[in-house]
């Protein structure tokens, strides 16, 4: 009776019943046994679900000359009936002094290779390299935003867990939803995005996160901490949901700290807190002022990590209505659902935040650029 509800919730939009914690077996259980693997090409394939479904391959990217930007491919599945594709972009631009560039473009004539390790659309992009350690990223589909990046992973990539995937469903055994994420967290890139007011370098940093919700968003996840810290020695990632009550609020956070070459420790013992909020008139959400994002692990050698990032958020990047954003194709996963109003807020703190990390009882401190998101959405 429980799949029929849950059934009923995923082709109507509704809210769902509350089923309680334990219809969520989250990626902490596996990470109880091995922290983290190191992934591996086929862990890089696409999924193309024929039900309900988003799966994204996100690139970030920190360039040098203070710019920071995003590449996205958006694969999407309402309920077995409609697939549709979606090319984004961003850039923030140095202290502010231009406004946000952002496009959001549907593909035509979307596939993929025969591994299902690139993606293809008209005037689109992303492949994977023979050897599995760099992504090319080519899209001419607007002419505000033409792409022509290259991100290589300098440091091994992973996914919580065995498989990185929490599962949703009261029967262990056929659950009916799943949210997996995958991660190369230090990365190195080249290229640029060309717009109207000019070529925009990106010679830099980056993160690539390949994320399935095998099910509604809105039904995963009622809000989101994303963390993502570049500096010249280290990076280190975090990406935390929340579930809705009908998933008994659970916290699920993965997340791992890597240097060049060397994953230092993965898992899911991490947390993400925000240390001062205030109400945002307009949305009525507790808009973080201030974060504390704490990574907890071993690593290879059995060694003790700990790290920590906090401080203010200084003043935000962007605040995105997503319903307003996004494509009709998304709006249409979410539904009319009462009480559902998403909105992403987005930070990167002019001064550099410092990455405070023990390994043992030897500690470090190096400056760096972090970039986050607080995402808000029942």
């Amino acid at each position: 009776m429980n799949w029929l509800k849950q059934q009923v919730a995923n082709v109507a939009g509704t809210q769902e019943p509350v089923y309680g914690p334990s219809a969520i077996q989250s990626v902490e259980k596996q990470a109880e046994a091995t922290s983290y693997t190191e992934l591996r090409p086929q862990d890089l394939k696409w999924t193309a679900m024929e039900s309900t479904s988003v799966e994204t391959q996100t690139f970030y990217l920190i360039a040098d000359n203070g710019h920071i930007g995003m590449a996205q491919v958006i694969y999407s599945n309402v309920a077995g009936i409609r697939t549709t594709c979606q090319f984004n972009t961003k850039i923030f631009y140095p202290d502010s002094k231009k406004t946000n560039l952002w496009t959001s473009d549907a593909l035509d004539s979307c596939g993929f290779d025969d591994r299902m390790l690139s993606f293809y659309a008209d005037g689109c992009a992303v492949t994977l390299s023979e050897d599995a350690t760099s992504y090319s990223i080519k899209s001419v589909v607007n002419e505000s935003s033409i792409v022509n990046l290259t991100v290589s992973r300098i440091a091994p990539g992973f996914q919580v867990g065995s498989n990185g995937t929490s599962y949703f469903g009261t029967d262990p055994q056929h659950p009916w939803g799943s949210m997996r994420h995958c991660f190369w967290p230090r990365c190195h890139v080249e290229g640029s995005i060309i717009t109207k007011n000019g070529e925009v370098d990106f010679k830099g940093g980056g993160l690539f996160i390949h994320a399935l919700q095998g099910m509604k968003p809105h039904h995963a996840a009622a809000k989101w901490n994303f963390a993502n810290f570049q500096s010249s020695t280290y990076s280190a990632v975090m990406m935390e949901f929340t579930t809705p009550p009908s998933y008994g609020s659970t916290v699920v956070n993965v997340g791992g700290i890597a240097v060049d070459g060397e994953i230092i420790c993965a898992g899911a013992v991490n947390s993400a807190q925000h240390t001062e909020t205030k109400i945002d008139p307009d949305t009525e959400w507790p808009e973080p002022i201030a974060a504390k994002f704490s990574w907890n692990g071993k690593s290879e050698v059995g060694k003790t990590v700990k790290a920590e990032l906090a401080g203010p958020l200084d003043q935000r990047l962007d605040k995105i209505d997503v319903m307003e954003k996004v494509p009709g194709f998304v709006k249409t996963l979410v539904g009319g659902v009462v009480g559902t109003k998403p909105y992403i807020y987005q930070y990167s703190p002019r001064r550099k935040m410092e990455l405070k990390i023990t390994v043992d009882d030897e500690e470090k401190v190096e400056e760096g650029i972090l970039f986050s998101e607080a995402t808000f959405i029942s």
